[in-house]
C-alpha cells in the first residue's frame, strides 16, 4: 500500500445522504463507524504481518551485504508500520470523536467537513478551507 493515508484499499459504499436528512446522524456514524474500524482492522492485519515476515526471515547472512539488505529491507518496514502506528492512533481519536457527537465538524471553524472528504479521508479533522490555509501557513512557516 504506497499511501497508508488512503482508504482506496477498503470496499465501502459511498454514502449516498437522503433529501433533508441531518449531517451526522445515526446512519452516517455508522458508516463512518464501519469505514474507521474497517481501516484499523487492515493496518491491524499489516503489523501482524510485518511482525510474522520479520520472525521468518530474520536470519544472519554471513555475507554482509545479505544482511545489509535485510537491514534494509526491515528498516523500510519499520518505518511503514510506524506511520501505520501514528495513523491508527488517528482512527481511535476518530472514534472517540464520534463517539462525543464531534466528529465530522471543522476543530478550527465548527462548520461541517462533509462525507465525501470524509470518505476519502475518515480521519479529517479541518474543512477543506481550514485545511488550505493551514497547508499556507505551513509552506510560509518552513
Amino acid at each position: 500500500m504506497p499511501n497508508t493515508e488512503t482508504t482506496a484499499v477498503l470496499d465501502f459504499k459511498p454514502y449516498k445522504p437522503k433529501r433533508g436528512e441531518d449531517y451526522m446522524n445515526e446512519k452516517q456514524i455508522e458508516h463512518f463507524r464501519n469505514i474507521l474500524l474497517a481501516w484499523k482492522r487492515q493496518l491491524m492485519e499489516e503489523v501482524d504481518r510485518t511482525l510474522h515476515h520479520m520472525q521468518d526471515e530474520a536470519a544472519n547472512f554471513p555475507d554482509p551485504n545479505d544482511r545489509a539488505s535485510q537491514e534494509s529491507e526491515f528498516t523500510l518496514e519499520l518505518r511503514t508500520r510506524d506511520r501505520e502506528r501514528k495513523l491508527i492512533k488517528k482512527i481511535d481519536e476518530s472514534l472517540i470523536h464520534l463517539d462525543s457527537g464531534d466528529y465530522g465538524f471543522c476543530e478550527t471553524c465548527g462548520i461541517e467537513i462533509g462525507i465525501r472528504r470524509l470518505e476519502a479521508r475518515p480521519t479529517a479533522t479541518l474543512c477543506i478551507d481550514c485545511k488550505v490555509l493551514d497547508e499556507i501557513r505551513e509552506k510560509q512557516m518552513g
